[in-house]
């Protein structure tokens, strides 16, 4: 793709490791500035000092917990500090939970909401203001395809991607007067750390793709103008062949995949 951001600036969270890693090396590549940010300082130093040196940009990090809701501000003032014109938003950062709600524990489900959900829109809060003034920036929010149906086992997170998809729709059409471009980016199933760390048993995981190429379509559909996109031509049809059934069909069937083996 085209150098879309060369020489502005991208925030990517959740930056370390997976889709967040894979959408910055494609911006650096096109000669995007970057601010990185998630909780593991070290990877995030290794990955500013690799892209740097290959690809003669400017990488700043911040290590964030956003499941604090302090942490939206905070990686705001450091960007304010450091005279940082955030022209790209993007808001990676997210986890689940496979297993029963109530055998899930209180504090990972909040955890969850505030991460996938309140941080999502704090951020994009936070930094919508000034690409307005500038009638200028854009934002990528990457939700998911479970955001089209509802997923026993990963209900929570399954929501939480809801909001995400319907956030990204709906300022897509408000900023599109302000010259904002917002995109929601729903991949399927990724090579990346995420479904280990969510406890996702192996009979759970369809066909992966790579994270670099769901970075890519991402930004693609961000740069073409589009509302939404989604990763691969077979979890298109998925997403959107659920149409043909009733919601409660959809479900069930989701159920049946996801449900623990005995």
């Amino acid at each position: 793709m085209k150098p879309e951001w060369q020489g502005k600036w991208a925030l990517v969270t959740g930056a370390s490791a997976g889709i967040g890693t894979a959408l910055a090396v494609e911006l650096a590549a096109g000669g995007t500035n970057l601010v990185l940010t998630a909780r593991r300082r070290d990877r995030l130093q290794q990955i500013a000092k690799e892209l740097s040196s290959k690809h003669k940009i400017t990488a700043e990090i911040i290590e964030a917990d956003l499941a604090k809701p302090a942490a939206p501000e905070e990686i705001f003032q450091f960007t304010k500090e450091k005279g940082i014109a955030v022209e790209l938003l993007i808001n990676n950062a997210g986890f689940g939970q496979y297993g029963e709600l109530s055998s899930v524990e209180p504090q990972r489900l909040l955890d969850m909401v505030q991460v996938n959900c309140s941080a999502v829109l704090h951020l994009t809060r936070l930094y919508l203001p000034d690409m307005i003034t500038r009638r200028s920036g854009d934002v990528l929010i990457v939700a998911s395809t479970v955001a089209f149906q509802a997923v026993p086992y990963i209900s929570t997170y399954a929501a939480t991607k809801v909001f995400d998809l319907f956030l990204a729709e709906g300022l897509a059409e408000e900023m599109k007067p302000h010259g904002i471009r917002v995109c929601a980016l729903c991949p399927g199933t990724t090579e990346s750390e995420f479904h280990d760390a969510a406890g996702h048993p192996a009979h759970a995981r369809r066909r992966s793709e790579t994270a670099e190429k769901v970075a890519k379509t991402g930004l693609r559909a961000l740069a073409a103008g589009k509302s939404y996109v989604i990763s691969g031509f077979a979890n298109y049809m998925g997403a959107h062949s659920q149409r043909l059934v009733t919601r409660r069909t959809v479900t069930k069937i989701a159920a049946n995949m996801m449900r623990p083996k005995k």
